[in-house]
């Protein structure tokens, strides 16, 4: 079936792979978290990445396919902005007031005036709910002897990404609809210059791998972003089949002997391989979609938790890590979604 058949409704696997890849971020943080900076993460050695990078670029995969539909949908640019903003800000803003609030006085070596006299904490409150210009990773004495020190919240890294990417997605677009409009041009030239610019930077990307003229994430995480997008703009020419997805998945299974060719497979079959799990495979697993969207809060909760356990729990091992975090992340991931996500995106019908 096309994917724009696939893709009416929301009965699709995407809030399992986004709970999946979230309790991946969990396990792969594990490993530095309560070993220490330096300790190998798993495939970190066999591959060039890790399951956290992994799961990071699915994430950006299927984001870049919904807020792509989320822009092309929306009535204004206005309804457009309020749903980003319920969807990351409000459980974002509880996560950091926690933090600064509780989590800080609680485990910093300062006393309690020592703590709020260091006015860093604000600035750590002001950037993290805002995520605009950037995270802060440290509060005032927090974790300052953990094996990973200092971090309180280093997940926060990819919504500043995140952000950057739905602003340049609506420039994009907004730009290439209006030479359209210019030139008088009937066919689609928009997605077709949409499409260009991702392929651009595919090219770029692969080319960075064996070149290395830029060390940021930022390429990457753009290519992941628009390759998901340009799936949503190519949906009615895209066949998602069981014949294509799981020759894709076993070829990126066997290239998995050789780094190099795992890298160009990876990236070429990620989005492909995303779209195939999230609308072909049926039966119970769709199941879940009656619990609810964990995968949020699961992300920005896991973190702080495993700080809290390397810090009450010193040399404990990466399965204590891993069993105790995941049990009390999935906890805060749930009393989130209840009471804060899911209330805030009822508010997206006022828009």
């Amino acid at each position: 079936m096309l994917l724009a058949q696939l893709a009416t409704g929301r009965d699709n696997n995407f809030n399992l792979i986004r709970f999946i890849a979230a309790s991946l971020v969990l396990v792969s943080h594990s490993y530095p978290l309560s070993m220490g900076i330096g300790y190998p993460e798993p495939l970190s050695d066999s591959l060039g990445m890790t399951w956290g990078s992994i799961a990071v670029d699915i994430f950006f995969v299927a984001s870049g396919f919904f807020i792509a539909a989320s822009f092309s949908f929306k009535n204004s640019f206005k309804s457009f902005i309020a749903a980003r903003v319920l969807r990351i800000y409000p459980a974002l803003i509880i996560t950091t007031l926690l933090t600064v609030f509780l989590l800080g006085p609680i485990f910093t070596t300062l006393s309690l005036a020592g703590y709020f006299s260091d006015y860093h904490w604000a600035q750590y409150l002001i950037k993290n709910s805002l995520i605009i210009t950037g995270i802060d990773y440290n509060l005032p004495g927090v974790f300052e002897s953990n094996p990973y020190p200092l971090a309180v919240n280093g997940s926060l890294w990819t919504l500043p990404q995140e952000i950057k990417m739905y602003f340049l997605l609506v420039v994009f677009c907004s730009l290439f609809s209006v030479i359209k409009e210019k030139l008088n041009i009937s066919w689609k030239l928009d997605k077709a210059l949409f499409i260009g610019i991702t392929a651009l930077a595919l090219v770029l990307h692969i080319s960075n791998h064996y070149l290395i003229f830029y060390s940021g994430q930022s390429l990457k995480l753009f290519t992941m972003f628009f390759m998901g997008s340009s799936f949503y703009f190519l949906q009615d020419k895209i066949s998602i089949n069981s014949k294509v997805g799981l020759t894709l998945i076993a070829v990126l299974l066997i290239s998995t002997l050789n780094k190099e060719a795992f890298f160009l497979a990876y990236t070429l079959f990620l989005a492909y391989i995303v779209f195939y799990l999230a609308y072909i495979p049926k039966g119970f697993i769709r199941r879940y979609n009656r619990f609810g969207d964990y995968s949020y809060g699961v992300y920005i909760y896991a973190f702080p938790i495993q700080q809290v356990i390397a810090y009450l729990l010193p040399g404990c091992s990466i399965i204590e890590m891993i069993s105790l975090s995941f049990l009390f992340t999935v906890i805060a991931a749930y009393l989130s979604w209840i009471l804060v996500e899911e209330n805030a995106l009822k508010l997206k019908h006022n828009f």
